[in-house]
Formats: C-alpha cells, sequence, structure tokens
C-alpha cells in the first residue's frame, strides 16, 4: 500500500519549489534522498518529516507556512479526498467520512465534528498537549484548518465564509489568517474549531467538480521537472495562478499573501520582468479556457464561473480577444477538425 504521508510530504516539497526553494537543498537538509521519497511502500521518519518541515519553513523565510501550503494544496489534496467526493452525496457525508483520514496527512491531530440545529464545527484535536510549543505541531493543525475551508469550496463549487473560526493558541499577523480562512479568527480560545451555517450540512456535491479538479491536477507539472535556479519570477507567478484556479482566479493579494510578499513587492519584481500580474492572469485564464473547451466535459457557461466571469457575455468578450472566435465557434472547429480525415 502507498505511503499517503511520503506522498504528501512530495507535495510539501512541490510548494516549496513554487516559493524559489531548490528541492534538492531542501530534501538535503531534511536528510531524505530522492530514492526514499519515491519508494512509497516505506515511511519516512518522524525526524525526517519534522525536519522537512522545519527547513521548508526556514528556507522560505515564511513563519506561516501551514498556511500558505494549506491554502495553495487544493488540486494536490485531490489524492486524498478524491473518492471521499465521488463517493459521498452531501457535505455532511463527506465531513463525516474523511475525519478519519486525517492520518493520512499526519498521525499528531484528529477531527472531530460537532452539530446542532443551528451549526456544525470541525475541531482539530492535536494528540500532543504541549502542541502549541512545537513549530511542526502549529503548522500542520493551521494546514488542516485552511483544507477544511478549502476542500468543502471545491464540493460545493462556490466561495464558502465560516461562521468563526478560532485557535487554541495566539496568532501573529491575524489579517493573513483572516485572508485565507475568509473569517476573521479568534485567538487564545478553548478549541481550534472551525464553524459553519448548518445550511451547508445537507448540500448537495456538484460531482463534475471532481472531473475539474483531476482535469487540472492531470496539467499541473510535477516539482522534478522545475528548475528554480533558471525560472524567472514571472513563470513562478503564472503557474501558481494555473495550478490554483480551480474555484476562482487567484487575486493579486492571494498571490502576495502565498508568496509572502507585499502586494507592491510583487508587482515591483513583476515589472523587473517586462510583464504585470494582470498580463499573466488573462494568459492563465486563456490557456485554462481552452484547456476547458478541448476537453468537452464543461458548458461554456460553467468555464466561465471557473475562471471568475460574473457573466457570460465577459467571457465571451475576453475569449474573442484572444483567439478572434467565440468559445462556441472554437469548439466547433476543434469538432470538425476531430472528424475530419487525416
Amino acid at each position: 500500500m502507498e505511503n499517503q504521508s511520503k506522498i504528501f510530504s512530495s507535495k510539501l516539497i512541490s510548494y516549496a519549489v513554487q516559493r524559489d526553494v531548490s528541492a534538492d537543498q531542501l530534501m538535503l537538509a531534511s536528510n531524505i534522498t530522492l530514492k526514499e521519497l519515491t519508494d512509497l511502500k516505506t515511511p519516512l521518519s518522524d525526524k525526517q518529516i519534522d525536519d522537512l518541515w522545519l527547513n521548508a519553513i526556514s528556507m522560505t523565510k515564511d513563519s506561516i507556512f501551514g498556511l500558505h501550503l494549506g491554502e495553495s494544496l487544493q488540486l494536490q489534496a485531490l489524492g486524498i479526498v478524491g473518492e471521499i467526493i465521488k463517493t459521498s452525496k452531501t457535505v455532511g457525508e463527506a465531513l463525516t467520512n474523511a475525519a478519519p483520514f486525517v492520518h493520512v496527512i499526519t498521525s499528531s491531530v484528529e477531527l472531530s465534528i460537532l452539530k446542532d440545529d443551528d451549526h456544525f464545527s470541525i475541531v482539530f484535536i492535536p494528540l500532543n498537549p504541549l502542541w502549541y510549543e512545537h513549530i511542526v505541531d502549529i503548522q500542520i493543525v493551521d494546514l488542516l484548518m485552511v483544507l477544511v475551508v478549502h476542500e468543502l469550496n471545491g464540493l460545493l463549487f462556490k466561495k464558502l465564509y465560516p461562521r468563526s473560526v478560532s485557535f487554541a493558541r495566539p496568532l501573529e499577523n491575524i489579517e493573513e489568517y483572516e485572508r485565507v480562512l475568509r473569517c476573521q479568527p479568534q485567538d487564545n480560545a478553548k478549541m481550534n474549531q472551525i464553524s459553519f451555517d448548518i445550511a451547508y450540512w445537507d448540500e448537495k456535491i456538484i460531482t463534475t467538480n471532481h472531473e475539474h479538479q483531476k482535469l487540472l491536477l492531470s496539467q499541473s507539472h510535477l516539482w522534478q521537472n522545475n528548475d528554480t535556479a533558471r525560472k524567472l519570477f514571472k513563470d513562478k507567478v503564472y503557474n501558481y495562478i494555473r495550478a490554483n484556479s480551480y474555484l476562482k482566479m487567484v487575486t493579486l493579494d492571494d498571490l502576495a499573501g502565498n508568496f509572502n510578499l507585499s502586494t507592491r513587492t510583487l508587482q515591483r519584481k513583476l515589472k523587473n520582468e517586462e510583464i504585470n500580474f494582470q498580463q499573466l492572469a488573462d494568459e492563465a485564464r486563456k490557456n485554462l479556457a481552452i484547456m476547458y473547451l478541448k476537453n468537452d466535459s464543461f458548458q461554456i457557461t460553467e468555464i466561465s464561473g471557473m475562471l471568475g466571469y460574473n457573466e457570460v457575455s465577459a467571457f465571451i468578450r475576453a475569449f474573442k480577444r484572444w483567439t478572434g472566435l467565440s468559445p462556441a465557434s472554437y469548439q466547433k472547429n476543434l469538432s470538425k477538425l476531430a472528424i475530419e480525415p487525416g
């Protein structure tokens, strides 16, 4: 059986690479060889995993690395929740089924689901009573809390806002936690907990979202193929926008926060490479739109929504500007090419 914690470690390394860290240096510092990482039948040691986290935090210079990793794992987490998405009918059923599987990410935290007539809550319970004194345990709790919010979005295919979020420890940079979790968090609380309105519990899962996630996942590049020493910053930004656009288009604030930069610094770095955020976002939109149209699994109205357009007409105008054709005409041309003899 494949070792899921090792798969997750590979995804952590992949994200660190997006953040301008050398995969080779990160693994070397953590005493992990490529052979060990790719042999999924044997686990990494607890020390290797802890060192991987600590070195990733140090090399990215990001004290809330776990929060940002969780935000970026929308696609990569599909391997963990994919079967749950396909087999669960409602959000409540998915959460109930998923809670026991948190061990595939970590053995240091358990999940508990609480529910009454008004709301339901997911409680994150560290098994170490002194977890708040350990950097890695703190990062893992952050990661799991963000994953819950973003994976619920994936089930419903709409932006979800928690009713409340609380952490059983003091927080620094509360504004960044609020941006990522979409709710002002309470710190120094009794529990690590996210609560949602009860109306979401019986929401039906949109199963086509699984196909959307799977398609984007199939297009993402493996970290082993990324040469961070040669890649321009604009390439990293473009790849991040594209890889993290399975629910909505990434905003400038989202991008700056996840790269641990101010928006001004991010814009300046892009300007130095003679491009801006809007140009990269448009390029990502265009290429994603073409990919979705070629896949033939999505209606034009769905594609418009997936790319962040409030009106289908706005998407059609943009697509004509990019290609000279409407999305419908583009699809017709694809169909003609498919049936014409070679």
